[in-house]
């Protein structure tokens, strides 16, 4: 009954769906004209040297979810949704990106993240290596590793930083810092004898000695720093958050010990401390939270696109679980986390200026997630779609998975969703092909840019030119001969932001 009476309603309301405005032809001439002046305003070519670099980083945010997400900050701010406009959407340059792995069509995390970085594609599984590294085989990495721009950037005097919502060892940020035959290998007891003995080295470990004077580096997975078995300072008593490292080495403590000096490093692992810090007294920031992904961000239960309650400040309100939530079916988290990285994208578009500043917003990969069913406009993102299926005769969400958890037979049919809370942050939406996890999509993603040099972000691209592009604009990097020292900034700062952390208030 409530799946009939919400078709029902969304029937008789299609009638009063467009607003007036928009009946008017004259509306849309004018929206376009304007576009028109702004798209003329862009042949004025901004070849400015970029002081300042952000790559903003929306794990498995691929274009079915952009647009999803556009729809889902319109409703929230109790509009119709679709004539929204995300931040990333104001950018005025836009690419594709092709983002295949050496060995795979579909790709995985670390494969992408080694080309959006290093600006190499490789194999999938591997970190801040060339193709010549096969995954799992330590004794094929050496003399295969590739730098990456937060390493070009560092070589030029600058000051870097890795902020991300996931762990600081999983694979999207690591590609920064490491050089890896397999993204598991977060510390010496994840990896197999045979590796260890080779002398590869883990990913936690390379965090520190890599590349040993990052700025700011906070996320999550801090058990990886600590001996193996030793307690966590935030859960003594459980053993799950104990310590992984064999080697009985304390990271943190050699994190600090590697700075220089009358250099101030702080280390910091809840909300409460990072917000008693004086910033302008600390030289190095190393946040690191218990769990290795960082809690979700949901509004206040029970409430509904549309009727939002009011937000809580939450840690990791950003974009590095899109890719989480999507693999677990659970659309509502991974929009909810896409909407929350665009709100973070545009508190640094107020921050910084578009002289100086070059930010591109992307993604590693896609997803199998779409949402369709002939909607009528204003149609709730997580509702139904106006109409039940011409087979089983059975309602059916607007948003579906290709493959994944939410697969279910129920009597030998497909399940009835208007039995379900299919509005709930938890529910999984249904699949065409059963899978414990939901997996990546191989099509191409949006690339977003504005500010110096950003025009050189357009049309379709290799997924490993992004870190060219934006080293060409910041003169970092080998291809520094169109720079000279007039144009320069005096104090260039590169904050490559992957999946950026903040304490956002809404």
């Amino acid at each position: 009954m409530k799946a009939l009476l919400i078709l029902l309603l969304a029937q008789l309301c299609s009638a009063s769906l467009v607003p007036e405005r928009e009946k008017d032809p004259e509306y849309w001439r004018r929206q376009a004209q304007e576009t028109l002046r702004n798209a003329l305003r862009l042949q004025r070519l901004n070849q400015n040297v970029a002081k300042n670099l952000i790559l903003f980083l929306g794990d498995g945010m691929g274009v079915s979810t952009v647009t999803a997400a556009r729809i889902l900050k319109g409703q929230l701010q109790h509009g119709q949704g679709e004539e929204s406009l995300l931040e990333m959407d104001k950018f005025p340059f836009v690419a594709l990106a092709k983002t295949y792995n050496t060995n795979a069509q579909v790709p995985d995390s670390a494969g992408t993240a080694t080309a959006y970085l290093c600006g190499v594609k490789a194999n999938e599984g591997t970190l801040g290596v060339s193709a010549g590294v096969t995954r799992d085989r330590c004794n094929t990495t050496k003399g295969q590793e590739v730098t990456s721009i937060l390493r070009w950037a560092k070589d030029a005097g600058k000051a870097v930083g890795i902020v991300t919502t996931t762990r600081v060892t999983h694979a999207t940020p690591s590609a920064a810092y490491a050089h890896s035959a397999n993204r598991d290998w977060y510390s010496d007891g994840e990896m197999p004898p045979d590796a260890l003995e080779g002398g590869c080295k883990d990913i936690a470990r390379q965090l520190v000695e890599n590349i040993p004077d990052i700025e700011v580096i906070m996320g999550g997975g801090r058990k990886y720093m600590y001996p193996k078995n030793v307690s966590d300072v935030e859960y003594p008593h459980e053993e799950k958050h104990r310590g992984t490292r064999l080697d009985r080495r304390n990271l943190v403590q050699a994190w600090r010990e590697a700075k220089a000096p009358g250099k101030v490093a702080e280390y910091v692992w809840h909300r409460r401390g990072l917000l008693a810090l004086n910033l302008s007294r600390v030289d190095f920031l190393l946040g690191e939270s218990l769990h290795p992904r960082v809690p979700w961000h949901q509004p206040e239960r029970g409430a509904r696109p549309g009727r939002e309650g009011r937000c809580r400040a939450v840690p990791g309100s950003a974009g590095g679980r899109i890719d989480h939530g999507h693999h677990e079916g659970k659309a509502k988290q991974a929009l909810h986390e896409a909407v929350e990285l665009d709100r973070a994208i545009g508190l640094a578009t107020r921050l910084t200026s578009t002289q100086d500043t070059l930010s591109v917003v992307t993604a590693d990969h896609s997803h199998v997630f779409t949402f369709g069913g002939y909607t009528p406009r204003g149609n709730p993102i997580f509702g139904l779609a106006p109409m039940q299926s011409d087979v089983d005769r059975k309602p059916f969400t607007s948003i579906l998975y290709g493959n994944g958890p939410g697969y279910k037979i129920v009597a030998g049919e497909r399940e009835n969703v208007s039995a379900v809370d299919f509005a709930h942050a938890d529910y999984q939406a249904q699949s065409a092909v059963p899978l414990r996890q939901e997996t990546h999509g191989g099509e191409d993603v949006a690339v977003f840019a504005r500010g110096p040099m950003a025009h050189l972000l357009h049309g379709v691209h290799e997924q490993n030119y992004i870190p060219h592009a934006m080293a060409y604009a910041a003169c970092i990097g080998s291809n520094r001969g169109h720079c000279n020292a007039a144009a320069r900034p005096a104090t260039p700062l590169l904050l490559p932001f992957l999946g950026l952390l903040l304490l956002l208030l809404c």
